[in-house]
């Protein structure tokens, strides 16, 4: 059935107005209901108010530092298929955040981000977007496959060769990411042998397309991103918390990446996970629970509800419903 044009415009202020009712409700309730958020603010105000404002100030400034790196990551991705502006592409990944936060494990980051593409370009953006995401992955599972060796290492009782071989175990998780990374072509090949998804096959070639150097330059930039995300948590825990031994501060980070990433979840329930996480992690070094679960609040805030609130606005000038044609 084909729409009139004032039924398309009319479908388009609906659905606009669903996404961002929907959006906005999820963060409200959860922050309305979040108490460590709450106890954030107690343990803010025990600090010195200069030192407080330059910290949480710092630590928003790096997370607008670390989606402009995003959104330069997805031009470099996308420039094949459809170059963008870096307002067009700003749009993109912002819009793509807001639909992340009410699906599970971000799929909705996907949709909300190629839907500023040409209709023909969404599907093997999709799959060039996916690269960068993997990128990111291999990050998390290299340093947090090493971490969890090594706190497997330091803090439980086992046996010499069992330590071997769980960093053999580790190591060679490590480097099968990397491997298939540098080789993601293969995932193209593998595609077209699975009968059922040989339909889709033409979408990913444009697996075939990316270079050596230019997998390694997503990768540099997916680097600088898992730095300065790693940064924040450092950063404020070294205010709050600074009789933490730095290094095992940072390794915890590792795992905390890790798991957060290996479990299904909505990026508006993932700070039950991070929480629980980090609070029995950093159980080994620190009694102040409540203050990790304070940090891992206010890094899950900044780092992905503010932005998706931001999004909401980038939303309602989508055309999610186009001409019979798209």
């Amino acid at each position: 059935m084909k729409l009139t044009k004032t039924q398309r415009k009319y479908l388009n202020l609906l659905i606009k107005i669903a996404i961002v009712a929907l959006a906005m409700w999820f963060v409200v309730s959860k922050v309305n209901n979040q108490e460590s958020l709450l106890k954030f603010k107690h343990l803010v105000r025990q600090l010195d108010h200069l030192t407080t404002g330059l910290v949480l100030g710092t630590v928003v400034l790096m997370m607008f530092l670390n989606w402009l790196l995003e959104i330069v990551k997805w031009r470099y991705l996308s420039r094949r298929l459809e170059p963008l502006s870096l307002w067009k592409a700003t749009k993109s990944v912002f819009c793509g955040l807001t639909w992340a936060i009410f699906t599970p494990n971000r799929i909705g980051e996907y949709g909300g981000r190629v839907l500023l593409l040409r209709p023909e370009n969404r599907a093997p953006g999709a799959v060039a977007m996916g690269v960068g995401l993997f990128a990111q992955l291999v990050l998390t599972s290299v340093f947090g496959a090493l971490s969890i060796a090594w706190f497997v290492m330091t803090f439980m009782d086992v046996p010499a060769p069992v330590n071997f071989g769980i960093w053999l175990i580790a190591a060679i998780y490590a480097l099968s990411f990397l491997v298939l990374y540098f080789n993601v072509s293969w995932v193209d090949y593998l595609v077209g042998k699975v009968k059922f998804l040989r339909r889709i096959k033409p979408h990913f070639s444009v697996l075939e397309e990316f270079t050596t150097r230019e997998l390694r330059h997503v990768l540099f930039l997916s680097t600088c991103r898992f730095v300065i995300f790693t940064s924040q948590y450092v950063i404020l825990m070294l205010v709050i918390l600074p009789d933490l031994p730095f290094v095992s501060m940072v390794l915890m980070i590792f795992i905390l990446f890790f798991i957060q990433s290996a479990v299904p979840s909505l990026d508006i329930f993932d700070f039950s996970v991070r929480s629980f996480v980090a609070s029995n992690l950093y159980a080994y070094i620190t009694t102040q629970e409540i203050a990790v679960m304070a940090i891992v609040s206010c890094v899950w805030f900044v780092n992905l509800i503010f932005p998706a609130i931001i999004g909401s606005f980038f939303v309602l000038n989508v055309n999610y419903i186009g001409d019979h044609k798209s």
